[in-house]
């Protein structure tokens, strides 16, 4: 059964923002904090909520890999985040999901590439394109330890920078902190 999840972004929560860049289209108000739970914080600015999934374009052998390293949040050491709202084209959208898996894996290594590091950074997708009153598609959700942010902006230089990306027409990047 898919779980909810809500990122509210205001003055509460535990992840205070360090850096938002608007990557491709509009960004989104400017908070102080961000809250990430199952339902809206009070107060919030914003609000982005979705589900969690199943796998929709991964065959078995990449989910073998998978989950021989499976992503586990909230580590005591991940104490930096990424959320990163994600809206793909009515391209994207109109094309069938073997052409959109074959855009995805066999000609950008989406989750190739991801694989590369699953032992730093620890990642959730939600899914909200069919929520009503959705803004984003995704909610790209990681969290990764300070030493290895690094590592993590090298993942995302390396998926920006595949023939998937030409698809995106908004993404958000919001750099988060564990607040002390």
């Amino acid at each position: 059964m898919p779980d909810p999840i809500v990122f509210s972004g205001g003055t509460a929560g535990a992840w205070s923002v360090a850096d938002v860049t608007a990557v491709s289209g509009a960004s989104l108000a400017s908070v102080a904090r961000v809250d990430k739970g199952a339902r809206p914080a009070a107060a919030a600015t914003w609000i982005l909520s979705g589900v969690t999934s199943n796998l929709r374009y991964t065959n078995s052998t990449e989910k073998r890999v998978l989950d021989a390293a499976p992503s586990v949040l909230g580590r005591p050491a991940a104490t930096r985040a990424a959320l990163i709202p994600i809206t793909k084209s009515a391209a994207w959208w109109a094309l069938a999901q073997d052409e959109r898996r074959a855009v995805l894996e066999e000609q950008s290594r989406h989750i190739a590439i991801g694989s590369e590091y699953l032992a730093v950074v620890s990642r959730q997708l939600v899914h909200c394109r069919d929520q009503p009153g959705a803004v984003f598609d995704f909610l790209t959700w990681f969290e990764f330890a300070p030493a290895d942010e690094a590592l993590f902006d090298e993942l995302l230089a390396k998926l920006r920078t595949s023939p998937e990306w030409q698809f995106v027409e908004r993404e958000v990047d919001i750099r988060l902190e564990k607040a002390l």
